[in-house]
């Protein structure tokens, strides 16, 4: 059996899928679960209980942390460390191989030009140096012999579903519904971007192989990493309406906006990974594994479809 702590997310729900041809059972864990594959076990757990963490985590070969708590760095600092510290704990009491999904917040300033696994953390924000908080929770286990893990790190998602992903929100849908496209900093920048069901193959295949463990490893990522003036040509292409060019939401903007939208607020100290380049390197996956990552035109297609279906499905109701 192989565990998914939080599947409610843009890559959680894809792992689900993906996982049901390593294992006859997949338990997807939440507080308020739901099943994916017909065979799926649902538990409900509060992650931040150690005793339910444990009960969740028994019995399984594999746990797979996606869990994504609310982009809060007050909530962040409160409650990550008592759920990776629960996870730990867990995963050694039942002899469970750990995988995180990380992000790539430990890395600050100019370090994200080219993020590799071998890239220093060197975090310049609150978020990036709790993230590398626990990270250190994670290597700290396994050099203690506690556990085996992988810290599986990506860079912004996309992909189908829309979820959590800032290129969908902010270019695809303002595009389907025929308004200018928007972004943070600068768009005349590198930036990388993980098409998210293939981080949801890559953490499935990484899991399951016997030489990836006790490492980092990036999640496959298509090596060509463009403009987002260049993404929001080519959805505008795709979609046969006119670019409008993009609405940049620059510091100022952002402080303003960040006064009415929390999340915007959360956003600013994050913004030097939008006003540079921003350029990840999975090439190290991708020669284990022999992996070819979706282009960004059939990543464009998978989002096109979703958003014209979404807003069929609201204009509809």
């Amino acid at each position: 059996m192989q565990t998914i702590l939080g599947a409610g997310g843009a890559v959680g729900t894809e792992l689900a899928r993906e996982l049901a041809a390593y294992t006859d059972v997949v338990r997807i864990v939440g507080r308020n679960p739901h099943r994916v594959n017909p065979s799926d076990e649902l538990v409900s757990a509060d992650l931040l209980n150690p005793a339910a963490v444990s009960a969740a985590v028994q019995g399984s070969d594999v746990v797979f942390l996606c869990v994504g708590l609310e982009y809060k760095l007050s909530v962040w600092e409160a409650q990550w460390p008592v759920v990776m510290r629960n996870v730990i704990d867990a995963c050694a009491e039942h002899h469970a191989k750990l995988v995180f999904i990380d992000n790539v917040y430990v890395f600050g300033a100019d370090s994200v030009a080219h993020i590799t696994e071998s890239t220093p953390p060197a975090p310049t924000s609150a978020k990036g140096a709790l993230r590398l908080k626990l990270f250190r929770m994670i290597f700290d286990a396994v050099e203690a012999g506690r556990i085996q893990a992988i810290v599986a790190r990506c860079a912004d998602f996309y992909g189908p579903s829309g979820k959590n992903s800032m290129l969908y929100e902010m270019v695809v849908k303002n595009l389907v519904a025929k308004k200018q496209a928007m972004w943070l900093a600068n768009a005349d920048v590198k930036h990388s971007f993980t098409y998210a069901p293939d981080a949801a193959k890559g953490m499935a295949m990484l899991g399951n192989a016997n030489d990836t463990y006790n490492a980092v490893w990036n999640l496959p990522t298509h090596a060509e990493a463009l403009t987002v003036r260049t993404w929001e040509r080519m959805i505008a292409d795709a979609l046969g309406v006119p670019s409008k060019g993009l609405r940049i939401i620059g510091p100022f903007l952002l402080t303003i906006l960040g006064i009415f939208i929390p999340v915007l607020r959360e956003m600013k100290e994050m913004t030097y990974q939008y006003d540079r380049d921003y350029v990840f390197d999975s090439s190290k996956f991708i020669a284990r594994f022999a992996f070819t990552p979706t282009t960004p035109n059939e990543g464009i297609a998978a989002m096109i479809t979703h958003a014209r279906r979404a807003a069929s499905s609201t204009q509809g109701g």
